[in-house]
């Protein structure tokens, strides 16, 4: 297959249905939508990223794709290189700009490389994807290129091409067929189960009121306030809030199948609020935010409400965003994730696979003792 390979510096110039058409249906944050949307609605602006979209095209039919950012920082992006930009500095050499190929903002593990899954030679048009990317890279001269969260099988093959695997660890939740809640609890420990039904308990002895809200249920007011919360939290400990009101408002028409607020009342009035999105077999929380601060409520928006969700709906796991090991006693266990990273000056290379072995050693000790501190029952 001959290939025609262009870097486009927005989605907004690429025909919707023929992205989507290579995007899979467990991966909202793939889809145009979300990612045109990122640039339309002024969520990437002055946060350092910049796209350059790799698009293969083979005569006028979109057959492949990698999203691609020049970055000028590594805010964002959840795999942490501060220390390696840092080392390049001392070194008087520039880390940024670098080439990412991820979501921004947005630490969920999925190909990065979109083909439609029905093509028969998919990895061959991967393969010339990921060498336009490097040569891009080359030609621009930039300090490296890095995929971060790709699936263990895309890491693998790009560890293949001399690229650099890098391991990490997330929380996730896992439903195992149960028919309600209290199914899920049962599998617990006793003291476990304990805390969970009296954190639970607690709020609604508070009054505390929630709601569930899809995407064609969530109007602009809702959005509004869900903003305000949202702002508040990162205003609180991040800085500058990524998302901006009129994205989120897009939501609601671009995705409204995908896209949740879960919501929680105190006197009438709306106090907290966490926004999620879904695909096909995975429900996605996402970020948080209150105005009114009651104990266990992060847990029961954020963890309960959307375990709940999961069962009712048959979805098979909850991805609740990174950090926390405090989620493993409310019934999450550590998962792997990946990144895989290209470095153009061979010394320095060298010196960040030397970390990365050592990293990786550490990250599989810290999964293991994880893993002996599980909420659940011994089978």
């Amino acid at each position: 297959m001959n290939l025609s390979i262009r870097t486009f510096d927005s989605l907004l110039d690429v025909p919707a249905a023929e992205w989507n058409n290579l995007v899979p249906d467990d991966n909202p944050f793939l889809r145009h939508e979300f990612l045109a949307g990122l640039e339309q609605y002024k969520c990437l602006d002055d946060h350092g990223w910049y796209p350059a979209h790799q698009l293969a095209w083979s005569d006028e039919t979109l057959v492949g794709a990698l999203p691609l950012y020049v970055k000028t920082n590594s805010i964002g992006e959840f795999v942490f290189d501060w220390s390696w930009a840092e080392a390049y500095e001392q070194a008087g050499r520039h880390y940024y700009p670098k080439l990412v190929s991820a979501v921004p903002f947005t630490p969920v593990t999925g190909p990065r490389c979109l083909v439609n899954q029905q093509t028969a030679n998919r990895q061959d048009i991967c393969n010339k994807i990921y060498n336009a990317a490097r040569q891009f890279a080359e030609d621009t001269g930039v300090s490296g290129l890095h995929y971060l969260f790709p699936d263990e099988a895309e890491c693998l093959q790009l560890a293949e091409d001399g690229l650099l695997k890098r391991k990490a660890c997330q929380y996730f939740w896992f439903n195992h067929n149960y028919p309600d809640f209290g199914a899920f609890l049962q599998t617990l420990y006793s003291k476990k189960r304990r805390q969970l039904k009296k954190e639970r308990r607690t709020l609604r002895d508070a009054g505390i009121k929630l709601e569930i809200l899809h995407g064609n249920e969530i109007t602009p007011r809702h959005w509004a306030i869900y903003h305000r919360f949202y702002t508040s939290t990162f205003y609180r400990k991040w800085g500058e809030p990524r998302f901006t009101l009129p994205f989120f408002e897009s939501l609601s028409r671009t995705l409204p199948e995908a896209t949740l607020l879960f919501m929680a009342r105190y006197q009438n009035e709306y106090i907290a609020g966490a926004f999620a999105m879904k695909g096909s077999e995975t429900l996605y929380g996402r970020h948080w935010g209150c105005s009114s601060q009651f104990k266990f409520l992060h847990f029961e928006l954020c963890y309960y409400q959307t375990i709940d969700y999961c069962i009712q709906h048959g979805l098979k796991k909850l991805d609740a965003g990174v950090q926390g090991e405090h989620k493993i006693s409310r019934g999450f266990v550590p998962v792997t994730t990946w990144s895989a990273h290209w470095i153009a000056n061979e010394q320095f290379r060298h010196a960040i696979q030397n970390y990365l072995e050592r990293e990786h050693q550490y990250i599989e000790d810290y999964m293991n003792d994880l893993s002996n501190h599980l909420a659940y029952k011994a089978v």
